[in-house]
């Protein structure tokens, strides 16, 4: 039995030879393998040339975002040490206001609060270093950096709130505190335990001390305060009292006119009163008076020279 045959005509449009072609199935298998295996393996190459074309393209851009995230990493590390430089610089400053204020400076272990690291964590632990392991590094040691400076900028702010409230409190203190002579004049009698009375001629304590002065001479206000009493008062004549907080009081005695009233507030050098002689007094001078905490003190120690020699 004759193989199987394929039988091709071949002919033109209109009239014309026919040609026939007559292959057997065997020899058009053959061929055809021969048209498609060629053209596949052409398809295969041209897909894989294309896959690893795409793959080199992509590794290039892989590379340089790599080269580009180092850069960055780089100049960050460059910026946190100068922040570091400054901070360095905020410390030292911090140092001299708190010692301004009256408070001791920050222990040098208490003010490396960095120490440990972020968290206790380790390089491994950046998402990078399975990556890159020098990226890795780079960022862990930025985080830890960046770490420790926030830490010290949070102890360095509230160190300074502290040092800005103590000083807060000693300008008021120092607004508060007597320390001027109320008026011009001479010091005609000391602060005392005992001296002989002029008028009553036996030893009394003086509490104060007395300035002899023209009458009429402006009397002001040793420090800052609230004026507590204003009128006359037995002995002393048109007195004015001002309290001044933190303990501090003060006495202003024999004066010919008052320039204030109770409850008002006054400030260091404003006019409170004049001199006079009201009161059980001998001729103009005032009577002056510092008080602490229910003490009389001698004035004398609290007056500042107005020159340092």
């Amino acid at each position: 039995m004759s193989a199987k045959r394929w039988t091709l005509l071949i002919m033109k449009d209109g009239v014309g030879d026919v040609r026939q072609l007559s292959v057997s199935r065997r020899h058009l298998r053959w061929g055809l393998a021969g048209v498609v295996i060629p053209v596949l393996s052409v398809l295969g190459f041209a897909v894989w040339a294309g896959q690893g074309g795409s793959a080199r393209l992509e590794a290039d851009s892989l590379r340089q975002k790599n080269e580009i995230l180092v850069s960055e990493l780089s100049q960050l590390q460059h910026r946190v040490a100068a922040v570091e430089g400054s901070m360095a610089r905020m410390a030292e400053r911090n140092a001299q206001i708190r010692n301004l204020a009256g408070l001791d400076p920050i222990d040098a272990e208490v003010l490396q609060v960095g120490v440990g690291g972020p968290g206790g964590l380790t390089p491994q632990s950046s998402p990078l270093w399975s990556i890159d392991p020098g990226a890795g590094s780079q960022a862990f040691a930025l985080a830890y950096d960046l770490s420790a400076l926030e830490r010290r900028a949070a102890l360095l702010t509230r160190s300074f709130e502290a040092a800005n409230d103590s000083l807060v409190a000693q300008r008021d203190l120092l607004e508060s505190t007597p320390s001027i002579l109320p008026t011009s004049g001479w010091l005609s009698s000391r602060f005392a335990k005992a001296r002989e009375h002029p008028i009553h001629n036996e030893a009394r304590p003086h509490k104060g001390v007395d300035i002899s002065a023209d009458r009429g001479t402006p009397i002001l206000a040793a420090a800052k305060g609230r004026v507590v009493r204003a009128g006359v008062v037995p002995g002393l004549g048109q007195m004015v009292e001002i309290d001044h907080g933190f303990g501090y009081s003060t006495r202003y005695g024999h004066a010919s006119k008052l320039h204030v009233q109770v409850g008002q507030q006054v400030r260091r050098g404003q006019l409170i009163a004049q001199v006079g002689s009201t009161g059980i007094a001998t001729g103009p001078h005032l009577h002056y008076e510092i008080w602490h905490d229910g003490v009389a003190m001698d004035p004398m120690d609290f007056v500042i020279p107005m020159e340092v020699p």
